[in-house]
């Protein structure tokens, strides 16, 4: 019997700069401010690529702001897209405690929040978010992310920057729907057992680590820009061997 395909999901390209050590941020978890004014235009150009940006409430705690699209040359190139000036800034907030004070707010983004009923409610009513995804309780325990990124596919989004943390990073690992990896190495070290790193949660078995395959690589002063292909995870059962790939589901041989 055929396998029906699962609804398709954006492609997700997963963007973040790390120190030589694998953090993200220091053992406070303040707003990284590491990395150097050409991986800010690096993040720019990937911001500017997509549909939208997803990241984590306590990236947002950690910020306060976003990056919108600036440059004059993206910007004319979104245009010639036919896209819009800036793709939708969207958080995940399960508990949706979030300050509207944070100057995200004021920022001139069009704003997505993905959450819970009891997350939703004191925002239903604000307009400070476009689009708010209220994903159904049976869909957070755990939460299913290959259907909630349905939903962003289906709102128009096909391409999806991932700006972290590490929490929402190892969910959608998880669930093979990274597709992709910008990763920059800067030349520092901040050390913590509870820094938090580009990946946190349980963590993988060696036997069930997502598997990558280098596309390039560049120098700029001490900083290391790599890009990686994350690579399809083969599944076994019933006796057949199977191969994830776009959140489906194909017979290898």
């Amino acid at each position: 019997m055929a396998i029906a395909p699962n609804p398709p999901i954006p492609r997700i390209t997963l963007v973040l700069a790390m120190s030589l050590d694998g953090k993200i941020a220091d053992a406070q978890r303040g707003a990284a401010r590491f990395s150097s004014a050409a991986d800010l235009t690096h993040l720019e150009e990937r911001v500017a690529a997509v549909d939208g940006v997803l990241f984590g409430g306590g990236t947002l705690r950690a910020y306060g702001t976003t990056l919108s699209v600036r440059s004059p040359d993206l910007l004319a190139q979104r245009r010639q897209r036919q896209q819009a000036d800036q793709p939708m800034q969207i958080v995940w907030s399960p508990s949706g405690n979030l300050d509207p004070k944070f100057r995200y707010f004021q920022q001139p983004v069009p704003r997505g929040l993905v959450t819970t009923a009891a997350g939703a409610h004191c925002w239903t009513e604000t307009g400070l978010f476009e689009h708010i995804w209220t994903v159904p309780e049976a869909k957070t325990q755990p939460w299913d992310w290959p259907w909630i990124l349905a939903q962003l596919r289906m709102a128009g989004i096909h391409h999806l920057a991932l700006l972290g943390g590490g929490r929402l990073t190892a969910e959608l690992l998880s669930y093979h729907c990274v597709h992709e990896i910008f990763m920059t190495v800067c030349p520092l070290i901040l050390g913590g057992a509870t820094a938090p790193t580009p990946v946190d949660g349980a963590g993988f078995l060696v036997a069930l680590a997502p598997r990558l395959q280098l596309l390039s690589h560049r120098v700029v002063e001490g900083e290391v820009f790599l890009h990686y292909r994350v690579l399809p995870q083969p599944l076994q059962g019933a006796g057949n061997s199977f191969t994830l790939e776009n959140n489906q589901l194909f017979p290898t041989d």
